[in-house]
């Protein structure tokens, strides 16, 4: 009776608006997620150790591109939302989401040290009643096997004293139709009530929610979502080499696939993958299992192809200069688009940087161009994105499109670069002269 009382009791809070909301991790994820609770009426803490995305949340100032100014600011005046790094007010709390960074480390195994601090963070402050949801994309079995037994060394007892679940996230960066409100949410609980209660606690601000019978299988949900993703980018990215090989332009083969209205989705090659998720997921579930001696030989092989591109990349564009009777040392490159998907500022994982140093190993001289990342981390310093003018690209050996941002004029930049390769069939439309543009 006590428990149902409880449980009672945060549920009510959780709909009448009065529970407090604790965001730890003010990405991409967590920022995103923080602003919807708090336009959703509710009181919500942001926790993070970088001081810098403190000091700008506090200010009203996003550095999310899916969070402009105009909502964050509002919501910070008003104390709806609040940013700090003192962990000690988690114990206010009453329900918090997990948003931290997965990476992997250099031999690609998981690295859920951040995950850990936010859980040891947790477990100095949870109290009875409390809601505690990871949304950070993992192997399965972690919330069961790892964040558990941490929590539960506290004395307390999830499922009756307080509650916990896996929730993965699903963001698009820049995409303009579906984002964090309306994209629908996977809920798994470590028991029946833990699910309840979470399902709950997303219902509020995404309506569309869906409960499945455990963490793992929502682990494992998102590790599906995104090895999908990476395996037919893989193997439209080996259609890619094949075509070349064949003299055939890819591009009109998969336009000509895609007229089918059944049985084919349309994936499209590109330079390699980018961003935090499609190259990295897959490879948690790869490395979860090993330990149980299966080799996962589609994820593998998608990973070694798509890894590969800004290999193939390079030497394509070798290949274009030998054709021309010059050497890629000593050549100007112009890069086009360094973020790892068109019209954001994200540049993690992209393959543009990959293809960048291949290309100075191999002695050319480059410089980019990016409306959206005007400066990037480079060696030991930084490189500034380069003012695109017609002189820079006619001066230029080669003019290569890595990123297909829509702020470009490719008729403009075609008509005065010598040549472009265009890895994106960003210049499809474009009229130009023959091997003026040369498609990947």
């Amino acid at each position: 009776m006590k428990n149902a009382k409880m449980n009672k009791t945060l549920l009510d809070r959780i709909k009448d608006k009065s529970a407090k909301v604790g965001i730890i991790g003010l990405g991409y994820v967590g920022l995103p997620l923080a602003v919807e609770y708090a336009e959703g009426g509710y009181q919500v803490t942001g926790f993070d150790i970088a001081e810098d995305k403190v000091k700008k949340v506090n200010q009203g100032k996003s550095y999310i591109d899916d969070i402009p100014d105009r909502r964050l600011a509002p919501l910070t005046r008003s104390g709806a939302l609040l940013a700090t790094s003192d962990d000690a007010l988690l114990a206010q709390m009453d329900c918090v989401s997990i948003c931290v960074p997965t990476p992997l480390s250099k031999t690609k195994d998981p690295d859920i040290s951040y995950i850990l601090a936010a859980v040891k963070w947790l477990r100095k402050h949870i109290h009875r009643d409390m809601l505690i949801v990871l949304e950070s994309t993992t192997y399965p079995g972690t919330t069961d096997e790892v964040i558990k037994p941490i929590l539960e060394d506290s004395g307390l007892k999830v499922g009756v004293d307080f509650y916990l679940a896996f929730s993965p996230e699903r963001v698009d960066p820049g995409n303009k139709t579906y984002a964090t409100q309306n994209t629908p949410r996977v809920v798994g609980g470590v028991t029946p009530k833990c699910t309840k209660i979470a399902t709950a606690y997303y219902k509020v601000v995404i309506p569309n929610t869906y409960p499945v019978s455990s963490t793992q299988a929502a682990e494992m949900v998102k590790l599906l979502e995104n090895t999908f993703r990476a395996v037919n980018i893989g193997l439209v990215n080996e259609v890619a080499v094949m075509c070349h090989r064949l003299g055939l332009d890819v591009w009109e083969i998969i336009g000509a696939a895609a007229t089918k209205p059944f049985g084919f989705m349309p994936c499209y090659p590109g330079p390699g993958l980018g961003g935090h998720c499609i190259p990295i997921d897959p490879h948690y579930l790869s490395w979860k299992l090993k330990a149980l001696n299966y080799y996962a030989r589609f994820i593998e092989l998608a990973g070694d192809i798509n890894s590969h591109m800004p290999e193939w990349v390079a030497e394509r564009i070798t290949a274009l200069l030998n054709d021309r009777s010059k050497a890629v040392k000593g050549a100007t490159i112009i890069l086009l688009g360094i973020a790892y998907k068109k019209n954001i500022t994200d540049v993690r994982e992209s393959p543009a940087l990959d293809v960048m140093r291949l290309l100075e190993n191999l002695g050319a001289k480059i410089a980019y161009n990016d409306p959206y990342v005007p400066s990037i981390r480079w060696h030991n310093g930084s490189l500034k994105s380069t003012k695109l003018t017609a002189a820079l690209l006619k001066k230029a050996d080669l003019t290569v499109i890595l990123t297909d941002h829509g702020d470009y004029d490719y008729q403009w930049i075609v008509d005065n670069a010598q040549q472009v390769f265009d890895t994106r069939n960003a210049a499809a439309s474009v009229k130009a002269g023959r091997n003026k543009i040369v498609k990947l």
